[in-house]
């Protein structure tokens, strides 16, 4: 995940200094991207801004360094809209960084997008289980070191086994609540519009 597209979509929400959006990554962003320096942010809005993503104005302060507010300009906002369209590949971790990401930008932007987004990864889940939960897990040993201990191996390899399968299953549960609330809003807009056009007609 480019850490230029999370950047577009929080001055997607409201023109921001770089002073901001480095508060906002080190609170709401720190749990998308851990360990980013203010110096990077201020790279990565160089290198949008040097690509025509972004603009800014200079904002005077007393007392105070004058700020610099970035906003999306044209080109930045199909950037934005082309990352949250674009394909999704799954990886074999569930709950991956950049679902998480692209799919809370994705909602609220393009709720067709977000829905796409869902059952792609839900679809390689249900593959996903079906393929693991039933799998040979048997542990092999042949001539292991003497500090193993076979049976505790044994004990926590299925520890971490049913966990594992007890949070994926979590996140399945909460992926299917998400397509069906997203399902309903639409099934209900369409019904608005629906209905506006009826009342229009008459």
């Amino acid at each position: 995940m480019k850490f230029e597209f999370v950047l577009l979509a929080v001055l997607a929400r409201c023109p921001l200094s770089g002073f901001d959006l480095g508060k906002w990554v080190e609170k709401e962003g720190q749990f998308l991207r851990s360990r980013m320096h203010h110096s990077q942010i201020y790279r990565l809005l160089g290198r949008m801004e040097s690509d025509g993503w972004i603009e800014f104005e200079v904002d005077p302060r007393e007392k105070r360094p004058d700020a610099k507010v970035y906003r999306l300009t044209p080109l930045g906002h199909d950037a934005l809209l082309e990352w949250v369209r674009s394909p999704y590949d799954p990886p074999s971790r569930f709950q991956d960084p950049d679902f998480v990401t692209r799919f809370s930008f994705a909602v609220p932007l393009d709720r067709r997008a977000a829905v796409r987004l869902i059952r792609t990864e839900l679809d390689y889940r249900y593959a996903q289980i079906a393929r693991n939960r039933h799998r040979d897990r048997s542990l092999r040993f042949v001539d292991p070191i003497p500090e193993l201990d076979q049976e505790l191996a044994r004990e926590i390899a299925d520890e971490l086994h049913h966990y594992g399968a007890a949070a994926v299953d979590t996140w399945v549960a909460w992926l299917e609540r998400m397509l069906h609330r997203l399902d309903d809003a639409e099934d209900e807009g369409q019904t608005e519009q629906a209905e506006q056009k009826e009342g229009t007609a008459r």
